[in-house]
């Protein structure tokens, strides 16, 4: 007996009536009532959502943004969520009827925007005591568990989209902000150059001042050493005024007598003068006279001597020699001497009387001046005396002044060290104000300045600094086909399951005959393979075409789930085989273990560790990964290793299905009279 003619005969038992054909097909569409019409009705739920009511309530009143502009959040996200339709939302005018209506179920949820929305949105632009903008959202999981979770996406959405369009807001405000400080820093940058340019002046001016100073220190010690000197010379001519009045007063008394004495004297000089002058007179006259008695004679000898030649008595040069021997004569005789000497005393006389004249003018002049002269003298004294006493003020004066000056000394020297201090304050302000100028230029660049469109930008950034680049090597197209792996492969599994409840594991006349046992376990699993590959074509078939399921690989999908279809229907068949009535629980175990690890909903990892176990040595989870890189056009670099580890579940299915021939060769009570048949 061969291993088709086994598998043919168990075939045409089932087929060989009406019944049997419609269990068949009853049970070839098992996959299809499991997996396809789920999937038909979870395909794409998401897009159905504005079938549900949900309440909303705007109490929104607005606020005033801190540049003015008016913000009603509000009105505009209610508007939004309106017009997006993903719910069929209802206004509500108060949050207490929403409430109600969450609570009776007219409502599935109820979306509430407080009073105070917009002007919490608005605070921090302000720097105010900032507080969260609220969204109130009341949920009944008596209405549906998972409708609860999509709500909390829909609102962290909304959440989002207001927190990014109102940070935009303030962010903006804010660079506006730095770049109105980066303005006003520039200016005190500005402000703080010319401020170190003028503690750069008043530095020089500082030094200029200093050394300015310090010569006053030195003119102040010159003054007050020619004032110790002025001191000395007042208190000298203090004494020798002193003298002065004294001698002054000394001369008054002696000259007291003056005026009459010069007068008298003038008198006497006078008289003195008439007689110069008279005696001068007399002694001209004979000095005339003599002189006129020697030209007389003279002329006398001349006349004798003309009429003694004329006589012929003498000769002309007799007479010449008589007139020389005359001339001669009268030179050296006592009357020419006497002549001479009376012309010199009268020289004398004349000089006499003309100072004799000069003395009675000048003796008459001074009897005029000294009545003058002695009231001089007078008030010379007077003014020695004021002298005296001003000189002594004047020393009194230089000593206060040389005090003065002393004061004034010091007082340089401490100018001269004020400036001294002035001058290193200065400087250290100088250098200061230089590094301040030079500090707030810099922080000046380092202020951001943006201009509008980078405003517009960072805005953007700093309102949603975080993006999320989505880069999907393989992503489903719907929510259905997020699903389809995981019930394809549970439909598949189930389809295959509930083929035992109609079709015998192995055959009581396989079983009778001489055949090896392997090839009555093959026979025997041919006919559930046959119909699962049909199972898997059918199921393939209505998920592709007619739910439009598109997966990356049509082809290679389609052979890997025949692939997980002869590895299911062998296992099934083999436990079922070696356990009998028994096997189809462990079947119906092995689904349930499977159905919480394969990971066909969240990652099997979420699960707890015993369940990881279970996924590691159990096929479905194999079958499920598979599926998702050939739906989705993922990398198939797993599907190789995956279908061998099918074969291997395969060959383990015909192992236990072998054991079982080997264990039903053998007849029993139990055998004839089973304790239990489901």
């Amino acid at each position: 007996m061969t291993v088709l003619r086994l598998a043919r005969s168990e075939l045409k038992r089932m087929t060989g009536g009406l019944l049997p054909k419609l269990t068949i097909l009853a049970l070839t569409m098992v996959p299809l009532l499991y997996g396809a019409v789920y999937l038909y009705a979870n395909w794409d739920p998401y897009g159905n959502l504005d079938q549900i009511d949900a309440a909303l309530v705007v109490e929104d009143t607005g606020a005033t943004a801190s540049n003015g502009s008016r913000l009603e959040a509000g009105t505009k996200v209610a508007s939004s969520l309106v017009d997006d339709h993903v719910f069929n939302w209802q206004e509500v005018a108060t949050s207490e009827e929403a409430d109600q209506g969450v609570s009776s179920g007219k409502y599935a949820f109820a979306l509430k925007i407080p009073q105070d929305f917009s002007a919490n949105l608005v605070s921090p632009g302000s720097f105010d005591a900032a507080n969260q903008a609220m969204l109130n959202v009341t949920t009944n999981d008596a209405n549906n568990y998972v409708l609860s979770n999509i709500v909390d996406k829909l609102t962290t959405a909304v959440h989002s989209t207001v927190a990014k369009e109102v940070g935009e807001e303030t962010a903006n405000q804010l660079l506006t902000g730095f770049g109105t400080i980066h303005a006003q820093i520039v200016q005190a940058a500005d402000g703080a150059g010319k401020l170190s340019d003028g503690i750069a002046r008043l530095r020089d001016g500082a030094v200029s001042l200093h050394s300015g100073t310090s010569q006053l220190n030195g003119g102040i010690a010159e003054l007050a050493a020619g004032q110790v000197k002025l001191r000395d010379g007042a208190n000298q001519l203090n004494a020798g005024a002193g003298q002065l009045s004294s001698g002054l007063a000394q001369l008054e008394d002696k000259t007291a007598t003056l005026p009459a004495d010069s007068r008298k004297l003038a008198d006497g000089a006078a008289q003195v003068a008439a007689g110069n002058a008279a005696l001068n007179t007399k002694v001209q006259d004979v000095v005339g006279q003599l002189d006129a008695a020697d030209r007389g004679l003279r002329d006398r000898v001349v006349q004798s001597n003309n009429r003694l030649v004329a006589a012929g008595v003498i000769t002309s040069e007799q007479a010449g020699r008589i007139l020389a021997d005359f001339d001669s004569a009268a030179v050296s005789n006592p009357v020419a001497d006497a002549k001479s000497k009376l012309q010199t005393d009268a020289a004398q006389i004349q000089r006499l009387a003309d100072g004799s004249a000069a003395v009675s003018a000048g003796a008459s002049r001074l009897a005029g001046a000294t009545p003058a002269l002695t009231s001089a003298i007078s008030k010379a004294s007077t003014g020695a005396d004021q002298l005296s006493a001003g000189a002594a003020a004047l020393a009194a004066g230089e000593q206060s002044a040389v005090d003065g000056t002393a004061r004034l000394a010091e007082g340089a020297r401490q100018l001269d060290g004020g400036a001294a201090r002035l001058e290193d304050g200065a400087r250290t302000a100088s250098d200061g104000a230089g590094e301040l100028a030079s500090g707030l230029a810099t922080g000046a660049g380092n202020i951001p300045n943006p201009d509008d469109a980078q405003k517009n930008n960072l805005s953007k950034v700093i309102a949603d600094p975080v993006a999320v680049s989505d880069v999907s090597q393989a992503k489903a197209a719907s929510y259905g086909a997020g699903l389809a792996p995981f019930f394809l492969t549970l439909a598949l599994w189930i389809g295959i399951f509930m083929l035992v409840q109609a079709m015998r594991p192995i055959t009581q006349r396989a079983l009778a005959s001489n055949a090896p046992a392997w090839k009555i376990a093959v026979g025997g699993w041919l006919p559930f393979f046959a119909v699962s590959v049909v199972q898997a074509s059918l199921l393939t078939l209505v998920v592709d075409v007619g739910l439009g399921l598109e997966p990356a690989h049509p082809v290679l999908m389609w052979l890997f789930m025949l692939a997980a279809a002869m590895a299911f229907s062998a296992i099934i068949q083999g436990v079922v085989a070696l356990l009998g009535t028994p096997g189809k629980f462990v079947v119906l175990i092995l689904l349930v273990l499977q159905l919480v690890s394969s990971g066909g909903t969240f990652p099997w990892q979420t699960t707890p560790q015993p369940l990881h176990f279970v996924h590691e040595v159990l096929p479905m989870g194999y079958v499920v990964s598979g599926m998702r890189h050939l739906i989705y056009g993922a990398d198939l670099s797993l599907i190789v290793p995956t279908v061998a580890g099918l074969m291997g579940y395969t060959l383990l299915g015909a192992a236990l299905s072998t054991l079982a021939v080997r264990k039903h060769k053998f007849w029993t009570l139990k055998t004839l009279k089973p304790e239990i048949a489901v």
